[in-house]
């Protein structure tokens, strides 16, 4: 089953998305996790998944560093 969860902040809006293996984090398009991919303001590296925790760690890092 899907999980979707849109959050809207005074300073951006957050959207997560899971789905068997497939997640997307995304802040306002400026930070985007996706499926093995991460990009900052445009710049795409590879991510490597290793737990629901530490992603959302480094997702907020990244936010937090804008």
């Amino acid at each position: 089953m899907p999980y979707k969860e849109v959050v809207v902040l005074p300073s951006g809006r957050l959207t997560v998305e899971l789905e068997g293996k497939r997640y997307r984090l995304d802040y306002g398009g400026l930070v985007v996790y996706e499926n093995g991919k991460r990009s900052i303001r445009g710049r795409v590296t590879p991510y490597a998944f290793r737990s629901v925790e530490q992603m959302r760690y480094d997702f907020e890092n990244d936010v937090k560093a804008l």
